[in-house]
């Protein structure tokens, strides 16, 4: 299960601008896109978790260490920031999550066996498909 950590409003920079593409009139007029900035470094995070961020390959991290995030789906300025918040809120819980590390294994005897047993089994079969000598 993923943890959640609460990034705090003001750590966050949240700016209203004009939506891309197909709209009308409307995306002309109407500034419903969200654009958010949120700079690890300078973040309440804990240092595991922003060195994590930071190793991340991830487009929406720049070289600086500042997550930007751009969010026009909805029609709603509302709809966007939450959008964005969430996407945001994702990425940390993405770096916050530490897999398991994986243990090595060697097959077992029987399993080697079993599989020798069916590599000899299909050899001679194809080999009984060869051309018949005089």
């Amino acid at each position: 299960m993923r943890t959640r950590f609460i990034i705090p409003p003001d750590e966050v920079e949240i700016s209203a601008i004009r939506a891309q593409g197909a709209g009308g009139q409307n995306v002309n007029k109407v500034s419903n896109a969200v654009h958010l900035r949120f700079n690890i470094a300078n973040s309440s995070l804990p240092e595991a978790i922003r060195e994590r961020l930071l190793k991340l390959n991830d487009q929406r991290i720049s070289k600086d260490g500042v997550v930007v995030i751009k969010a026009q789906a909805f029609r709603s300025l509302e709809k966007n920031r939450a959008e964005a918040l969430r996407r945001l809120e994702d990425l940390v819980a993405s770096a916050a999550f530490v897999p398991k590390p994986r243990r090595p294994t060697k097959p077992s005897r029987g399993a080697v066996a079993r599989r020798l047993d069916s590599k000899t089994r299909h050899s001679t079969l194809k080999a009984g498909r060869g051309k018949i000598g005089e």
